[in-house]
């Protein structure tokens, strides 16, 4: 039996999880244009370096340009924003990340440690003058600042505009679960930048040809709850979005970068040890809410890969390009 969504069937349904969208569009010399941008994913709404939530991330197929993740799974917590751009542009987002973690807390690199700044990309050269670099610091700072709760953008937007998803128009697309317990349950969340793809791999339609060859692809899991879990369990659940993928259809192409970053939001780790008292609880292994848990992650990635393609439009790119709106029926449901 399928879970209850959340209240916005978004990863926002996460008490504190807030997502911001930068979208660029740009028409420039040759028929080149640019029609990128960027995704920001905040844990809480808090100094992200001084409040760290627990987190971990697993590469399902490792050809991508992804930024923070070795230190992300060495000490199981994250201290910044989660970005999205596509694979030219992580450089300008790390550092206009850098810059306004920088401004947000004058110890970092001073009297506390370096930063840890994760950035995750998808290629979307087929619509975007990629080349170009249009992303700037700037645009990564005015995402983080435009991040907020309920319900999320979703389809050809921010980190999603120029993305395409079983030869059709995909994007940024978010879901939720509900996970029942005792008292008042947790909330499961997913956001995915969707890249990936052929047409006749799709699972959920007959679809004929597309007019677009798409390459391998990629795609990017962003996974949040409010279970209290630590990082090698929430491992576990990055784990599980690969069954979710392969619901949909993806084969894990080759030249596919496939990569989950989960993390939740109870038990916040405090960097100052003099504030860091609470108690702090975990969800034993072999409790059954973990099983119900993992349902929650299969359940939400799937259904976040169908959202993005069900609220992309069609988009006009680099030479021409046009990608279509995916041929989902017109009543297509909030999945």
């Amino acid at each position: 039996m399928q879970l209850e969504k959340g209240p916005h069937n978004c990863i926002t349904d996460v008490l504190g999880v807030k997502v911001g969208h930068v979208t660029i569009e740009q028409s420039l010399p040759d028929s080149e244009r640019v029609c990128t941008g960027i995704t920001a994913i905040l844990p809480h709404g808090n100094d992200l370096f001084s409040n760290t939530v627990p987190a971990a991330s697993h590469v399902i197929n490792g050809f991508g340009k992804s930024v923070g993740l070795v230190q992300l799974d060495e000490l199981g917590q994250l201290e910044s924003p989660i970005m999205l751009t596509n694979t030219f542009s992580v450089g300008a987002v790390l550092q206009g990340t850098l810059q306004y973690m920088l401004q947000k807390n004058d110890t970092i690199g001073d009297t506390a440690s370096s930063l840890n700044v994760v950035v995750g990309e998808c290629n979307d050269s087929y619509l975007n003058s990629m080349r170009h670099m249009a992303v700037t610091p700037e645009h990564a700072i005015q995402a983080i600042e435009s991040a907020h709760s309920g319900p999320v953008e979703q389809g050809a937007v921010g980190a999603g505009k120029g993305m395409i998803c079983f030869g059709y128009k995909g994007g940024i697309g978010s879901a939720s679960r509900i996970v029942p317990t005792e008292e008042d349950g947790y909330t499961v969340g997913c956001l995915v930048l969707t890249n990936f793809g052929k047409p006749e791999h799709a699972q959920f339609a007959q679809w004929s040809e597309a007019e677009t060859e798409p390459a391998d692809g990629s795609i990017m899991i962003i996974l949040a709850t409010d279970a209290p879990l630590y990082d090698r369990q929430l491992k576990r659940l990055a784990k599980r979005t690969t069954a979710g993928l392969a619901r949909t259809g993806s084969i894990i192409a080759h030249g596919s970068g496939d990569i989950a970053i989960a993390f939740s939001t109870a038990n916040t780790h405090q960097k100052d040890p003099s504030k860091n008292m609470q108690h702090m609880s975990f969800i034993p292994d072999d409790s059954p809410v973990m099983n119900n848990l993992f349902q929650a992650v299969v359940e939400t990635t799937e259904a976040a890969i169908m959202n993005a393609l069900s609220r992309a439009e069609t988009t006009v790119g680099r030479k021409g390009r046009v990608v279509q709106k995916a041929p989902l029926p017109h009543d297509c449901p909030d999945y």
